[in-house]
């Protein structure tokens, strides 16, 4: 599934998450090192020695990530 956002686009996969920027940059994680924030929709890649955040435009985009991924747990 792909997800067309402000930054870029997010490609999803069963088993992991490519994010590619605008500008060229892309980040990557598995599934099960992402967590999402509901309040500041915000998806949150943490494998240990790499974290980033994306910011998302809406939560229905949040939403779609949360369904593809099977990501129920939010973050406070």
């Amino acid at each position: 599934m792909v997800i067309d956002f402000s930054g870029g686009k997010m490609i999803l996969s069963p088993f992991d998450l490519q994010v590619r920027l605008n500008h060229g940059v892309q980040l990557y994680a598995m599934v099960e090192d992402l967590k999402c924030h509901d309040e500041a929709i915000m998806l949150i890649a943490d494998a240990g020695a790499v974290r980033w955040h994306l910011t998302l435009d809406n939560v229905q985009q949040l939403q779609q990530v949360k369904a593809e991924l099977g990501l129920d747990d939010p973050i406070a």
